[in-house]
């Protein structure tokens, strides 16, 4: 590449949504070319489950089990995204997003190497008008990342707290419930140890596992396609600024090899970096827990600082205003490495029988088998004027030995390495163990033995852990009567200290159903495009499902690179240059 080099499009940012917007304008006949200005690409998307929440996806339109084996019920999405999105929900994006969400995977698996296979998730709240059981969620397939070729050295790799030696694991299949197995299924510890020896030997010939699934597969299946079809994806490279021509978006400037290139983009610009999630500016004023003091503890990539989003408002645009959530809440536990503290996301342990959270008063707050965002949100109300924000994560010695808990693994795995570094706490009684985490004893025991009262009987009296379908799918299906609840009561006992985190933001630039920028006056920004977490999020700052952030970010991707492309029939409802339903409040 030279300074001056102009493409068609230029897409800012390497995960899900700039690599899918640079496949579509690519396989429409333009160039493209993605900068990236970490060292490795990938995004978010490489750390995240790499599940994409896509209502009327072609894994599940003839599947008897899904949708009634008909075609999607688009009036159901729309119920369900009305009561989760509330007043923020806006029909002509959920008309655009259902139209092009399937079109989007069919045209990718049909011509790229990105494949998706179905996944049994409900949605995160089946029980809610619109709700289904199953049928809206797929993930990404697994991959081997030695098809990338020399490029493999360049895939963010996985989140290192969320694999074993290495070793990824997809927690929506059966490879993850084998391991928890092991140890009691000679055919489950048959599969880990072919699983481990594989592994060790990729671990000696490449130094990381090459088995790629979740996100890490999703992001390497894009960029292989991507590479495939002759786009360059440019690491290391900075884009400082967007270049102005005629009256339209016509380029940007970049720092790439310690050089300023000045990059021209014939048809447009896409925004797809990744949101503000390590942008202390935009966090401190928009995380309520830090604007009280509290601490956040994010597991996303360190170049996600609002970057693309900065763009756009020099630009023009402007961010969304007064969603009610300013991220996708996660509850993380920090696991201590010689480098410094390194987060875990609580993705499954909570939901399994004989774990159950409590406040800095010791008292339970919330369905512990809610989705992980639900229960941030409600850590961060039960903690709401303490100046902090946390919890603890408390089971009995039989549970943490049967499912691990946080980074601790099940046994045989040992226990001792994380009790001294203080990552796990143990005490021989409950108030040993209150003692230790600062929560009053009296309180803890109280707790404890009220929920022990019903949880016997496999009840959960105040917070119906269980109810739901979502709650029993990651819970323990061997466990009965409840696969979510089971007492604590067998000495000794254990916490791990969970603090406030995120998986990406919510409010980005207000754009249209064509992913185009807005201005303050609802008009487009000729030639700027956003997809992602730099678009304010399609769902109104709620959390409905399992990828409901990769589902819209691949689909307005695949917008924005039809839109570069001339390729989006003439204004229709569904594709309106109106704003989300966001820019009124913005």
């Amino acid at each position: 590449m030279t300074v001056n080099d102009t493409y068609d499009v230029v897409i800012v940012g390497s995960g899900a949504a700039g690599l899918t917007a640079a496949i579509t304008a690519k396989l429409h006949g333009l160039s493209a070319i993605v900068l990236e200005k970490a060292p490795v690409f990938g995004g978010t998307t490489a750390f995240s489950g790499g599940v994409a929440w896509i209502p009327g996806n072609p894994h599940f339109q003839d599947r008897p089990e899904a949708q009634g084996g008909t075609r999607v019920d688009r009036t159901a999405v729309h119920e369900y995204l009305r009561h989760e999105a509330g007043d923020k929900y806006d029909a002509d994006v959920v008309d655009a997003y259902l139209d092009h969400g399937p079109e989007m995977l069919r045209f990718l698996e049909s011509r790229t190497e990105v494949k998706f296979t179905a996944s049994l998730y409900p949605d995160y709240h089946p029980e809610a008008p619109g709700g289904v059981q199953i049928g809206r969620s797929v993930t990404a397939a697994a991959y081997d990342g030695r098809r990338l070729g020399k490029a493999f050295r360049r895939l963010r790799p996985p989140l290192k707290t969320i694999t074993f030696m290495g070793m990824m694991f997809n927690s929506s299949n059966d490879d993850l419930k084998h391991f928890f197995n092991a140890t009691r299924s000679p055919v489950s510890a048959a599969y880990v140890a072919r699983r481990l020896g594989v592994h060790l030997l990729h671990l000696a010939r490449y130094g990381r596992g090459v088995q790629l699934t979740s996100g890490n597969a999703l992001a390497a299946r894009l960029a292989k396609s991507a590479l495939d079809l002759g786009i360059e994806i440019v690491t290391d490279a900075l884009v400082q600024e967007l270049l102005a021509r005629d009256g339209r978006i016509a380029g940007v400037v970049a720092r790439i090899a310690g050089r300023r290139c000045e990059i021209g983009a014939a048809r447009g610009v896409v925004l797809a970096a990744g949101g503000f999630a390590r942008d202390p500016a935009r966090t401190g004023a928009l995380y309520p827990h830090l604007r009280e003091g509290g601490e956040h503890f994010t597991p996303v990539p360190e170049g996600n600082t609002g970057d693309g989003i900065a763009l756009g408002e020099r630009a023009g645009g402007h961010m969304a205003q007064g969603l009610p959530n300013a991220a996708a809440w996660m509850p993380v536990s920090k696991v201590p490495f010689p480098g410094g503290a390194v987060a875990f996301p609580h993705l499954v342990d909570r939901y399994k029988p004989g774990f159950i959270m409590v406040n800095p008063a010791g008292r339970r707050f919330v369905n512990e088998s809610r989705s992980y965002h639900d229960v941030g949100a409600a850590m961060i109300e039960t903690c709401r004027g303490l100046g902090r924000t946390e919890a603890w994560l408390i089971a009995d010695h039989r549970t943490v030995r049967k499912y691990g808990i946080g980074f601790v693994k099940p046994y045989p795995v040992p226990l001792g390495p994380h009790i001294r570094s203080g990552y796990l706490k143990r005490g021989r009684t409950l108030a040993d163990l209150a003692a230790q985490i600062g929560v009053p004893a009296a309180a803890l025991a109280e707790e404890v033995a009220a929920y022990n009262d019903g949880a016997r009987r496999g009840e959960d009296r105040q917070f119906g852990r269980g109810s739901s379908g979502f709650n029993r799918y990651l819970g323990d299906a061997g466990h009965r009567p409840n696969p979510n609840v089971a007492p604590v009561e067998a000495a000794p006992f254990y916490a791990l200290h969970i603090v406030m985190g995120d998986l990406g933001t919510f409010p980005g630039l207000v754009t249209d159903s064509r992913a185009r920028v807005l201005d303050g006056q609802g008009a487009p920004i000729p030639g700027l495009y956003a997809a992602g977490n730099d678009a304010a999020s399609i769902m109104g700052g709620a959390y409905p499902g399992a990828g409901i952030t990769i589902g819209p970010a691949m689909t307005f991707g695949y917008v924005a690179g039809l839109a570069l492309a001339g390729k989006l029939p003439a204004t229709t409802a569904a594709t309106a240059a109106t704003a989300t339903t966001t820019t009124a409040s913005a």
